[in-house]
């Protein structure tokens, strides 16, 4: 028995689903199969089975998964204690959603990476909110930007940013019918039920054959600029664009949104040092400028894409 099939059990447990941890282990369906088959076989039991699209804990399995949980964050833990003994840099694993991916998590991570030079390793990856509820509390991630995580209690979640979801289209065209007919262009984000979009997309009812999903939003953006639809977009991040006439606000009678962006993190009781700091850092103007305002870019020899997965090894 080890601690990486523990924590495959743990993942599978919390998703319901093979696939699912599979998708946020960044391996393959039978990789987590093998891994699953050998704690079974360990300990003589199928742990988890299938019920219905869902996979369901035996009772033996109900009892282990509170045991293997706190197994699998000691494991990370004791990874932390003795990097500390080593004199080595603190990891920190940050999960954003993919519209702060794309325009904000790098020039955050690089600023707070200069302020603590040499003492934290800081990585990033995409995730959900049912991801990330899933992976903080099992030390696989260590700070989460983007959704309110409230309501488990091993989780802190507060609000760091207050911002604006607005609905851009095409220059001087409102398109026609009711918002659920409208083609409507989101990022990854938007296939979140929990994101911002995905609750905007469900309070309008659009139907799915009505959605199209673009690798980021500049490129749903610039779809909607030549007239497919129109596009979710953060009122902050988008005013360049608005300010040069590429697109407009679709007024409708839901929007804008008032939405907030969250830091979220184990307990204060539980909470690495590496990740205080980063919620700290948040708090800071030179962090609410870069939330606000990103910038135009990064000069090329500096540039390093999100990275999108969410777990690292």
């Amino acid at each position: 028995m080890t601690l990486t099939q523990l924590g495959v059990f743990v993942l599978v447990a919390r998703l319901r689903s093979v696939r699912a941890a599979a998708d946020v282990l960044g391996v393959s369906e039978p990789a987590v199969s093998r891994s699953l088959a050998a704690l079974r076989q360990h300990l003589g039991d199928q742990l988890v089975v299938r019920d219905g699209n869902e996979m369901a804990l035996t009772e033996g399995g109900n009892r282990l998964f509170g045991i293997a949980s706190q197994m699998v964050a000691l494991g990370a833990e004791a990874e932390a204690a003795v990097r500390a003994a080593q004199g080595a840099a603190a990891q920190l694993r940050l999960l954003v959603t993919s519209t702060i991916a794309e325009f904000i998590a790098t020039p955050l991570v690089e600023a707070f990476g200069k302020r603590w030079s040499g003492q934290i390793e800081t990585s990033s990856g995409v995730a959900t909110a049912a991801e990330m509820r899933v992976l903080l509390p099992n030390r696989l991630a260590d700070v989460a930007l983007g959704p309110d995580l409230s309501g488990d209690p091993a989780l802190a979640s507060e609000p760091v940013l207050r911002y604006r979801l607005v609905v851009v289209g095409p220059p001087r065209h409102r398109p026609s019918g009711p918002p659920s007919r409208w083609p409507w262009l989101v990022d990854p984000s938007g296939t979140d039920p929990d994101s911002d979009t995905g609750r905007l997309l469900r309070a309008f009812r659009v139907p799915e054959d009505r959605i199209r999903v673009f690798p980021n939003q500049t490129a749903a953006w610039s779809a909607a600029a030549d007239g497919a639809g129109v596009a979710p977009a953060v009122s902050t991040l988008v005013s360049r664009e608005l300010r040069r006439g590429e697109l407009s606000i679709v007024e409708t009678e839901r929007t804008p949104v008032q939405a907030c962006w969250h830091v979220t993190t184990l307990a204060p009781d539980r909470r690495p040092d590496a990740a205080r700091r980063l919620r700290n850092f948040l708090g800071t103007p030179d962090a609410m400028q870069l939330m606000c305002a990103p910038g135009a870019g990064v000069p090329p020899s500096r540039f390093r894409p999100p990275v999108y997965v969410t777990i690292w090894s």
